[in-house]
This record gives structure tokens, sequence and C-alpha cells, in this order.
């Protein structure tokens, strides 16, 4: 698969797409006034402690307390599957844990304690960040864990010699150097002689010295780490020889990208482009347009098909449906079907990865009668989603076609980070009818009509009311001259909200 990096950054914010062989697969955006936080440390002050949610809240300065749980105090590996899919320890030492499995929160911190805790998960909606008190820090072939004395080795690295060599190297380095912490060795340390190796054990004892040296030098909350910026992050997690060129359009992001490309993979520095065309880097390749696509619920199949992306605060509700497409002339109608759902899926999993969809995931194929059609779309999806870098498993949960995906969510997705609710109707994404306003309308007069005295009514209401009462809805109009037997005077008002209305006495 050819991939490349297109990178736009205006100072403000900067964006990244990945494409893959020429289609936009994923995008990241950072914002400098909104700057993503996962991976950043702190130093915090526990402000609740909650025995019967085995929880407690930390305040680290942010607009809302952090929440740690006390699996995130207790479970020490648990960080390193956070950070990397199917790469885990697999050695025969177990890590050190603190307080053991069966640990209760009061017993490990108190009220009013200071904590160095770690942001797992952004704050989404009005969640407060997910913490960690169990610190992990990423290099290019080793993760950091200062927490625990520990060294593991990927499991994708399956050679019994490479693993026993890698551990050796940083065996090694600890004995000499007095490094503490433990370290777990990526799949990208494989074959990678001793010096790159040794490299990231320098940077994390370096850098663990300056957080510690701040940590207790700083009043909490204060942050004492700040996880790299989004285009030298994702060069560290993600260049390989599959990107065939890496372009940027600021000058600056070019400089350090060559810089950081030099030091990780040096053959690669001539793929590092800058873009000097007039014309905006995202137009010039097609990822504007994807993104716009992107913020529709509406995604159209090249068959004709299409399929519908709801988001909710529970789950994502992904629907699949013919649309135009009526298959062969003299075809089944199961093959249409079929070949509908299977040219979905691959566009359903690329719209997850685009959008950054998380948590619970329905999908909503059109139903299958034969149980080996039904069989071959749930293997369709679990091949796709081998794409995705972010953990997810998919199950067949019915008969008919549904299948649930649970996608790891530590981010908000595209859609949560690129619009807001409509202010208009408040997120509903619809309003009442006129019709149904012009009868609020006559209720609340027949209501207050007694009231009244005698008096005339002036109705101030949206011009788009005043001209349903005056036209399709003229007989609500009649029947309140009628109730009130005097005269009703309308008002059209545009600053007035669509299903607001005022009834005055004259």
């Amino acid at each position: 698969m050819n991939k490349e990096m297109i990178v736009s950054s205006n100072g403000h914010q900067t964006m990244v797409a990945i494409l893959e062989d020429d289609q936009v697969s994923e995008v990241f955006i950072e914002r400098e006034r909104q700057r993503g936080i996962v991976g950043n440390v702190y130093k915090g002050r526990v402000s609740k402690v909650l025995p019967g949610m085995q929880s407690a809240f930390v305040d680290v300065g942010l607009e809302r307390d952090g929440f740690l749980y006390v699996s995130d105090v207790v479970d020490t590996m648990e960080e390193f599957e956070r950070l990397e899919s199917g790469e885990d320890e697999n050695g025969d030492e177990e890590p050190e844990r603190r307080g053991g499995p069966q640990a209760k929160i009061e017993e490990l911190i108190r009220e009013g304690q200071d904590i160095i805790v770690q942001v797992a998960k952004e704050p989404l909606g009005t969640k407060g960040a997910r913490l960690t008190s169990h610190v992990t820090m990423a290099g290019r072939f080793l993760v950091f864990m200062p927490t625990v004395d520990h060294v593991g080795v990927s499991r994708k690295i399956e050679s019994r010699e490479e693993r026993a060599r890698l551990r050796g190297i940083v065996r090694e380095f600890r004995e000499q150097h007095g490094f503490t912490g433990g370290v777990i060795i990526r799949t990208a340390a494989a074959g990678r002689p001793p010096e790159d190796i040794t490299a990231d054990l320098e940077y994390f004892q370096r850098i663990w010295a300056e957080v510690r040296q701040r940590a207790d030098s700083v009043r909490p909350p204060a942050v004492i780490y700040r996880e790299l910026g989004l285009v030298n992050k994702l060069l560290r997690d993600l260049l390989s020889s599959d990107y065939s060129v890496i372009r940027l359009d600021d000058p600056q992001d070019y400089q350090q990208a060559k810089e950081l490309v030099q030091r990780l993979m040096p053959s690669m520095v001539g793929r590092v482009k800058l873009y000097q065309k007039p014309f905006p880097i995202f137009e010039e390749y097609g990822v504007q347009q994807e993104i716009e696509k992107a913020l529709r619920s509406k995604v159209w199949l090249k068959s004709g098909g299409y399929i519908v992306v709801n988001q909710t605060e529970a789950l994502v509700a992904i629907d699949v449906n013919t649309g135009r497409y009526v298959g062969k002339k003299n075809g089944r109608l199961e093959d249409t079907i079929v070949k509908t759902n299977l040219e979905a899926v691959r566009e359903i999993v690329r719209q997850i990865r685009l959008r950054d969809l998380g948590g619970i995931i329905v999908l909503d194929f059109i139903d299958m009668e034969e149980k080996k059609n039904r069989q071959k779309v749930l293997q369709a999806v679990e091949q796709e989603l081998k794409k995705d870098r972010s953990p997810s498993k998919a199950v067949a949960v019915s008969d008919f076609g549904l299948i649930i995906i649970t996608r790891k969510r530590v981010k908000q997705s595209l859609e949560r980070t690129l619009t807001e609710p409509c202010p208009y109707c408040s997120g509903s994404g619809v309003i009442k009818s006129s019709a149904t306003i012009c009868y609020e309308i006559l209720d609340e007069v027949r209501k207050i009509g007694p009231e009244l005295n005698g008096a005339g009514v002036v109705l101030r209401v949206n011009p788009e009311i005043a001209r349903a009462l005056q036209e399709e809805e003229s007989g609500v109009l009649r029947e309140l001259r009628e109730t009130i037997r005097k005269e009703v005077t309308l008002r059209p008002d545009h600053l007035l909200h669509h299903e607001q209305f005022d009834v005055m006495a004259r």
C-alpha cells in the first residue's frame, strides 16, 4: 500500500491527512488554543475520593476535574495496551504492582493528596479527562514506564534470539547507567542496532529527570510534561518505508520534520517535501473535499447505494441502503444485497477511521437470508479493521445483518472537533413544524381568552408562522377570531425563533 502524509499549517492549527493509495483514510487536527492533552503529565491534587465508585476526581488545572479509576492506580500494564494495540510484554517476570488486585481506592490515595497523573483520554462532552497514575512515554523503539521495574518485548517480535538480544541491550544499559523504571520494546525495534535502542533510553532518562525536578518545584495543579506536537508525534509513531512522500506547506514544520526524519530514518529524508504552490495543499490533494463529505450524514457508494452515519452521545449508528443500485438485469435480490453490503464495508471502515468514531458502533446492513453471506460480510468487516491502528473488535449480533464494533475512543471525533451544535435546533437536528406552532398558538389563546376582557390580540410570530396562518393554516386564524370575538393582528418578526411566539392584548 502506497501512503502519503499531507501536512497543512496556518499558525493557528495544524492538520495532517494520511492518504492510502490516493484515498484519504485518516485526518488529525491540532489547534494551538485547544491543543490535545493526551500524554501530558500533571502534578494534580485529589479533590474527591469516591469509595462507592472506586474512583477519584483529580484537579489538574483543566475546566473539569479528571477521573481516576482504581484500576489506573493498581494495574501498571494497562498504559501500554492503551498505547499500542497488540503489543505487550511477554516475559516470565511480573511487573511490580502497587496495592494488589484487591486494593481499594481509599487505601491508595486520599483527598487533598498531591499526585502525578497522565491524561489517557481527552475530555469528551461533559466528561472530564481520564487519568492514570502510571506514566508512559513513547519513543521510536521503546515505551518507558517509570512506575514499574520490568523489561518486556512486543509479542509481534517472534524470534527468540531477537527478543533476547533486545532485552539484553536494555538490561545492560540499565546496569551501567543506573536507569530505573520499566521498558517495553516495541515492534519497530526488531533488527535495529544497539545505538538506536540506547538513544531512546538516554532520552527517557533525561526527560524523566526533568519531569521529577519540575514536579518538586511547582504547586499543583500544573503541567510538568507536554506530549510532542502533532507532526512530530505522528512521524515518531507512523513513519515507515510505506510512505512515499511527506508534504508540508510550512517552512518551519518542514525543517523540523526533516531533522526528525534524519534522526529516525535517514534513508527517508529525501521523501520530505516542502509544498510551495499558491493553491492550498488540502485542496490540491483532495483532502478538503473528503473532510466536507465526512461532516455529512449520507455517504454515497460507487454502485449507487449509500450509508447513513448518525452520532449520538451513547453510540454511533451506521445504516446501509441500496439507494439507486438495482443489481444486474437477471440477478438475484440476495446477490444485489450482498454486493451492496460488501461495498459498504470498505467505506464504513474508512469513514470510521476518517471521522475517528469510537465507543460502540452499530452497523445495520441490509438483511441477508443466507448465513454464508452474513458470515462473508462479518469477515470483510474484520479484514478491513486490520487497517485500523485503534484497537477494535467486531461481533455479529443478528441473523439479519446487525454487527457491533467496539473501537477505542481517545479523542473527539472529527465532527465534534470541526462543528458545534446548531443554535437554532439546539443540536436535535429538527424543529417543530409550522402546523404544530399554529396549533400551540390556538391552545394558548384559548387558555388566556377569559383574561383578555374583550380586548383584541396581537400575535408576534416568526414570518414563516405568519405565512402559514394566512395560507395553509388559515382555519386556525379564523378560529382564533371566533374564540376571542375580536380582531387578531399578525406581527411578523424575523428576530423570533421559528418556535417562539408572543400573544399580546391590544
